[in-house]
């Protein structure tokens, strides 16, 4: 992967919250950069966009090295469908909702994700848990909150007696400062396995290709990626923000 970062000198083991998107795709490498074990999970939870979890293998094997471990599957399918429907589980039009959220949202879902990961990391051994959740380039989904990272740790590690460390790289950059993060974890190789390997788009459009990847080019995702592509290709990209160790 050529990444130019120094493994942790802590022995932290870490498990990445891997869909097989741009945004997680992106801290599986941040992870395999600084840690000398990284594990993978995914969820299958009825999305439209379930095209993503085929990527997610090829990708690990773009990304293989000595640090890359067990990946971990979980079906939530019937869970999240109980539920109730929206835009991101069902082919219905993706439109702005009640309370000003889109109807992509999935009530819950982060949440049931950081848990699930977080069993997972308890009888793994593993301590920090790694998610591409972000405040800067968002839909404005409640769960991807820094605040809710923060008391989803507090509530982990209380109700599991551990210390595990929720770690959000993306936290507080937008899509341009992520693609600037995965040139300079690994180059144009990395860009390109993101670019090309990684899915984004909410309806699961594989077929049409674009600079910035595949994707219909119309929904709110394909429009965050193809934005912040042009602005890092332009060399506009906006400051990336700190990096924060919630340690």
């Amino acid at each position: 992967m050529g990444t130019t970062a120094q493994p942790s000198q802590t022995g932290d083991t870490a498990l990445v919250l891997f869909s097989g998107g741009q945004d997680s795709a992106t801290c599986l490498a941040w992870a395999l950069a600084r840690y000398p074990h990284v594990e993978t999970v995914g969820f299958r939870y009825g999305q439209r966009h379930a095209v993503e979890m085929d990527c997610r293998e090829p990708i690990r094997q773009a990304l293989v090295c000595p640090g890359m471990g067990e990946d971990h599957v979980v079906d939530l399918t019937a869970t999240i469908g109980g539920l109730g429907q929206t835009a991101m589980t069902a082919d219905i039009a993706i439109e702005m909702g009640q309370g000003g959220l889109p109807n992509t949202f999935v009530p819950g879902r982060n949440l049931l994700f950081l848990t699930c990961a977080a069993a997972i990391a308890y009888r793994r051994g593993l301590r920090r848990i790694v998610a591409g959740v972000c405040e800067t380039d968002y839909s404005g989904y409640p769960d991807c909150r820094d605040d809710t990272v923060k008391a989803m740790q507090l509530a982990l590690n209380l109700g599991m007696e551990r210390r595990f460390v929720l770690e959000t790289p993306l936290m507080w950059r937008d899509k341009a400062a992520t693609w600037a993060l995965a040139f300079e974890l690994g180059g144009p190789g990395l860009v390109e396995v993101i670019r090309d390997g990684t899915h984004t788009c909410y309806l699961g459009d594989r077929t049409n290709r674009h600079a910035w990847g595949f994707g219909c080019g119309t929904c709110p995702a394909c429009l965050l990626r193809a934005q912040g592509w042009e602005r890092w290709t332009a060399g506009g990209s906006p400051s990336s923000g700190p990096d924060r160790d919630t340690s």
